[in-house]
């Protein structure tokens, strides 16, 4: 039988959502709400939804196991209450909550139901990422011990019709970006232990630059820009730096150094592309300016985008087995950024007290076009 969901949020990011959701054959979408009936009907009607309607009517229909929460970060924690309340699993939109005591109320009463809690970024679940943890967990770099990530933009000021939120608590780089490369430092590495940081704020107001609000200024209330140093459980460490104020634009990328070689991943904000290995091997008879080749690596996989959470959700749910992009691992990469923060504000070193154990990969053939759960 189909796993039925429901959508909170007719935004521009539930396109993408639904756009892959209604293609799932082990998911039915049935309902589509939001503040706005007019924006949560137009949606329904774009994407061959059932329903539209206010939360408290998708709440109530028995029909849907699993809810997609896409309000704003700081609705998040809130919202995933009153889904779990009405005994119903999660998918939230990342982060899982702006503090770590509204991850952890989620978390408790996921628990305390017997239901589920998986977080945005499922980026971690496309082909890109997958091939490359795959790699990795078969030994093509030896241990991993350090890594290096980066992503710079000029910021979503320039293209984001109503971009404050992104600059507000719960949003900036950190918060906006940085769930999709730390979920990827935390799943090949494990727990975080300590962070530094350094942060700051290049222009303290901006104004809109694109739709129907353009030249509107507002204020810039988190820092614009954060680099930070993270330990590891293990003793590997990583560099990362994510940022809102650089002209000079960075795709996102994560570099990963073993004992035996290293890897540079593709962008964690996407779900397919190659990777890049390159092996102490290689450089054996190498000299002067030269250097080796390194092996491309075709990504294998699911690169559907969006929605591949959920539905890894609802066939874990269904096995009976953890889910891969689980609230833990959001609440914990919370917990590092929040770590972050503070760091920065301080200028002290932060310990990280939550732990969370890595997800295994997925398997090369799972396949989010078969139906499995009929």
């Amino acid at each position: 039988m189909t796993v039925g969901v429901g959508l909170i949020g007719a935004g521009v990011i539930s396109a993408h959502y639904l756009g892959n959701l209604t293609t799932f054959p082990d998911l039915q979408v049935r309902f589509v709400a939001d503040i706005d009936l007019d924006r949560a009907k137009a949606r329904a009607d774009e994407f061959g939804v059932p329903a539209f309607g206010t939360v408290e009517q998708l709440l109530a229909d028995d029909g849907i196991q699993i809810v997609v929460n896409l309000t704003l970060p700081s609705a998040h924690a809130e919202v995933d209450l009153a889904i779990l309340a009405a005994g119903k699993h999660v998918w939230s939109e990342k982060p899982i909550a702006t503090t770590v005591e509204d991850a952890r109320r989620v978390l408790d009463a996921a628990e305390q139901a017997g239901l589920r809690v998986a977080v945005a970024p499922d980026t971690v679940l496309g082909a890109g990422l997958q091939t490359a943890f795959r790699a990795i967990a078969d030994g093509r770099i030896g241990k991993p011990q350090t890594a290096t990530t980066m992503v710079l933009n000029p910021g979503p000021d320039r293209w984001h019709p109503a971009p404050e939120f992104l600059f507000q608590p719960g949003g900036g780089p950190l918060l906006d970006l940085g769930p999709y490369y730390l979920s990827t430092l935390v799943t090949v590495f494990g727990s975080v232990v300590r962070v530094s940081a350094v942060g700051s704020i290049a222009r303290p107001q901006r104004v809109v630059e694109s739709g129907p609000r353009a030249g509107t200024t507002f204020a810039v209330e988190v820092p614009t820009h954060s680099a930070l140093l993270l330990e590891f459980e293990g003793g590997a460490s990583a560099q990362a730096t994510f940022s809102f104020q650089s002209a000079i634009p960075r795709a996102g990328f994560v570099e990963i150094t073993g004992t035996d070689g290293a890897i540079v991943l593709p962008d964690p904000n996407m779900f397919e592309g190659a990777s890049e290995l390159w092996t102490t091997e290689s450089w054996k008879g190498v000299t002067g300016q030269d250097k080796p080749v390194p092996e491309v690596i075709e990504a294998v996989g699911a690169t559907a985008g969006r929605g591949l959470g959920v539905l890894e959700l609802a066939r874990a749910i269904r096995a009976g087995v953890p889910e891969r992009a689980s609230g833990a691992l959001a609440a914990h990469v919370l917990d590092v950024m929040l770590a972050a923060e503070t760091a920065a504000a301080s200028g002290t070193s932060v310990a990280v007290s939550s732990r969370v154990r890595a997800p295994e990969p997925l398997p090369a053939d799972w396949n989010p076009a078969e139906r499995t759960l009929a």
